[in-house]
Formats: C-alpha cells, structure tokens, sequence
C-alpha cells in the first residue's frame, strides 16, 4: 500500500507539473498573438490599409523594393534606381492610397 501511493503522489505532481508548464505557455503564446494581431492593426490603421495579409505581403514587397533601389542608387547604377524606386512607389501608393 505504501509503495501504491508514493507513485501516486508522484503522478500527481508531475501531472500537477505539467498542466502549470502547459497552461504557462499557452499564456504566453496568446499574448505574443495578440501583441502580434495588435501590432498588424496598429501598423495599418497608421497607413490607411486594410489589415490582411495581402495588405502586409505588398506592403513587405513595397518596401523591399525600395531598400533595392537604395543599394542600386549606391551602387551607382541609376537608371535601375530609378526604375525600380518608380515601381516601389507606385506598389506602395496603390497600397496606401
């Protein structure tokens, strides 16, 4: 009998242990998302867009575009500059507008 509920009390705690870990990081996860979701809504009510993912992929895309024409510019190439600085605007101005 002894034996029996030394393992059940051992059970108990490591179960005890295991719901406290889970629920911890359940805890956490829903605060990441939310500050995740609060941020995404945050960033496009600031710029005028709608908030979904679409929005964010060119709105990325946009300014990725213009960091490639920055390096074009530095590069010295500035006819590819100018092209590609004329398409970064003009995604990011149908995106904002």
């Amino acid at each position: 009998m002894g034996t029996e509920s030394f393992f059940e009390r051992l059970g108990e705690v490591l179960g005890n242990f295991i719901r406290v870990l889970v629920e911890a990081l359940t805890g956490f996860f829903r605060m990441i998302g939310q500050a995740g979701a609060n941020f995404i809504d945050g960033l496009s009510r600031s710029l005028g867009m709608d908030p979904n993912w679409i929005s964010i992929l060119v709105l990325i895309l946009g300014l990725l575009l213009l960091f490639s024409a920055i390096r074009a510019f530095l590069r010295g190439s500035i006819v590819w500059g100018l092209i590609v600085l004329l398409l970064a605007l003009w995604v990011l101005s149908l995106l904002i507008g």
